[in-house]
C-alpha cells in the first residue's frame, strides 16, 4: 500500500536563555517532548454515559505493553508473536497494513514488547526484547538493525527493555549500561556509531531520555541504576550527575534492599528537572546551573514514588500516583515550586496519566478503568469514566490522543475511542 509522509510538524521549546524552533516528522512516547501533554483543542469536557464513543477496535496486535504511535496517516503497535517482536502497521481506520519481525521478545517476567516506536522523518525507530535496536521504513522493511545490548556487553533488567529511542539531529539514542558506554548515539541513516558516553557502570533501566535545551546546549537526562545524569548530545559528554540512591538512603523493599527499577521520563521546565521513582524512591526537583554544567537540589518529596505510569506537569502542579509510598496506589498532585504534597486521592489503584485541551485522562492499571478529570490543587476531580474490557494482562500501556482520538492499548488489543 502506498505510504503518504505526514505533515511538517514543529515543536517550541522554551528555556532560559533561548527559544529553539525545530523542525522535524517526529511522533514519539508520551507525544511532544515526551510531556505527556498532547496539544489538541476542542476536545469533549464531560463524556456520555458509557464512555466516548469506540471508532473501531484491531484485536491480535501481540501481547505488549507499549503504546501507539500515531502519524497523520497510520498507526503503529508493537507487541510480541511467539518468541518475536513485531511491528504492526495500520490505516488510520485500524486495518492492517504490514506487519514486521524486528527481533527476538522478552519472554520472562510478563512477556510482551515494551518499546513504543519513535516515528521520525519517515523511519521508525525501536528496541526489542533483546536489545536490537532497529531501523525500520515506512514500507516496513528493517533498514538496519545492531544489538546494542550485546555490543556493550550489557544484558536487560528483570522486566526487559522498556526504552524507546530518543531521535534528533540525526541520531538514535540508546542506553545499554553496563561497563563499557553509559549512553550510545547511532546515526540513523546506517546505524554507525556517532559517540559513546562514558560509562556508568551500573545496570540500564526502563527510563525514556529526555532531550532538554538549554543555555545554548542539547542535553540528554536520564536514570541509570544509581545516578540521574546528562549527557552533552555533541560529543557524549557527561556534564554533571548526581547520586541518586545516595540522595533516597531512606527508600528500601521490605527487604531493606533498594529496589533500581527507574521508569519515569523526567520533566523539565524552565531550567528545572523533576525525578520520580516508585518502589519508596524519593521525587526530587534539580535547578541546572546557567551553564548547564551542574545541578542542585531545590527540594524533595519522600511521599511521591510514580512507578512507571508517568507524570504531567499543568500550570503548577505535578500529577501522577504513588506506588509504595504511604498511602500506596493513590492519585497525587505535589506544588511543583515547592515539592509539598497537595493531595492524595483513591481511585481505583495506581495508573498512567496523559493531558489534552487542559483535561487530565486517568487509566488505572488493574481493572482498566479510564477517566477524564479537570485538574485542580485541592482534590481530584472526576468527570467521567468508562471501563477497558478487552484484552488481557496488566493495564499498563500509556493512553494516546491524535487528532480528536483516544488510543487505548490492552495487551492484544487497540482501542480507538472520538473524544472531540
Amino acid at each position: 500500500m502506498k505510504f503518504f509522509l505526514p505533515k511538517l510538524l514543529f515543536s517550541v521549546i522554551f528555556c532560559s536563555t533561548s527559544l529553539t524552533i525545530t523542525y522535524a516528522q517526529l511522533f514519539e512516547w508520551r507525544g511532544p517532548n515526551r510531556s505527556g501533554i498532547y496539544n489538541e483543542t476542542g476536545l469533549l469536557k464531560k463524556w456520555p454515559d458509557g464512555g466516548p464513543k469506540l471508532l473501531w477496535e484491531t484485536p491480535k496486535m501481540g501481547d505488549g505493553y507499549s503504546e501507539a504511535t500515531v502519524t497523520d496517516d497510520a498507526v503503529y503497535v508493537t507487541g510480541r508473536k511467539d518468541s518475536l517482536d513485531v511491528l504492526t502497521a495500520l490505516t488510520l481506520d485500524g486495518k492492517i497494513k504490514w506487519e514486521t519481525a524486528y527481533g527476538k521478545a522478552w519472554m520472562t517476567n510478563h512477556t510482551g514488547s515494551r518499546s513504543t516506536p519513535t516515528y521520525y522523518n519517515g523511519n521508525l525507530f525501536l528496541v526489542s526484547g533483546s536489545g536490537d535496536i532497529v531501523c525500520v521504513g515506512s514500507n516496513g522493511k528493517v533498514k538496519w538493525s545492531k544489538n546494542h545490548y550485546n555490543l556493550y556487553d550489557s544484558k536487560p533488567l528483570m522486566f526487559g527493555i522498556s526504552e524507546s529511542p530518543l531521535v534528533f539531529d540525526n541520531m538514535v539514542i540508546a542506553s545499554p549500561g553496563g561497563k563499557k558506554a553509559s549512553m550510545v548515539a547511532f546515526n540513523i541513516n546506517d546505524g554507525k556509531v556517532i559517540w559513546e558516553a562514558a560509562p556508568l557502570n551500573e545496570e540500564p533501566q526502563y527510563v525514556n531520555p529526555k532531550l532538554i535545551v538549554y543555555a545554548g546546549k542539547k542535553m540528554i537526562v536520564t536514570v541509570m541504576g544509581t545516578d540521574i545524569f546528562a549527557v552533552d548530545s555533541k560529543d557524549g559528554k557527561i556534564l554533571w550527575k548526581v547520586d541518586y540512591a545516595a540522595a533516597n538512603a531512606s527508600g528500601s523493599t521490605s527487604t531493606g534492599r533498594v529496589m533500581k527499577n527507574h521508569a519515569i521520563t523526567p520533566i523539565f521546565k524552565d531550567g528545572y528537572i523533576f525525578i520520580g521513582n516508585g518502589y519508596n524512591w524519593v521525587s526530587m526537583k534539580l535547578k541546572l546551573s546557567t551553564d548547564g554544567n551542574s545541578v542542585e537540589k531545590v527540594w524533595e518529596n519522600r511521599n511521591f514514588d510514580p512507578q512507571m505510569g508517568g507524570v504531567v506537569l499543568l500550570g503548577n502542579n505535578i500529577y501522577g500516583t504513588n506506588h509504595m509510598s504511604k498511602p500506596v496506589n493513590m492519585w497525587v498532585c505535589v506544588d511543583w515550586t515547592t515539592g509539598q504534597t497537595l493531595w492524595t486521592s483513591k481511585w481505583y489503584n495506581q495508573g498512567s496519566i496523559i493531558s489534552a485541551d487542559g483535561m487530565l485522562y486517568l487509566y488505572e492499571e488493574k481493572s482498566g478503568h479510564v477517566a477524564l478529570a479537570k485538574p485542580d490543587s485541592t482534590k481530584l476531580d472526576i468527570i467521567s469514566e468508562f471501563q477497558i474490557t478487552k484484552g488481557e494482562g496488566p493495564f499498563w500501556a500509556h493512553p494516546v490522543i491524535s487528532n480528536g482520538k483516544l488510543y487505548i492499548r490492552h495487551g492484544d488489543y487497540l482501542m480507538v475511542y472520538l473524544i472531540k
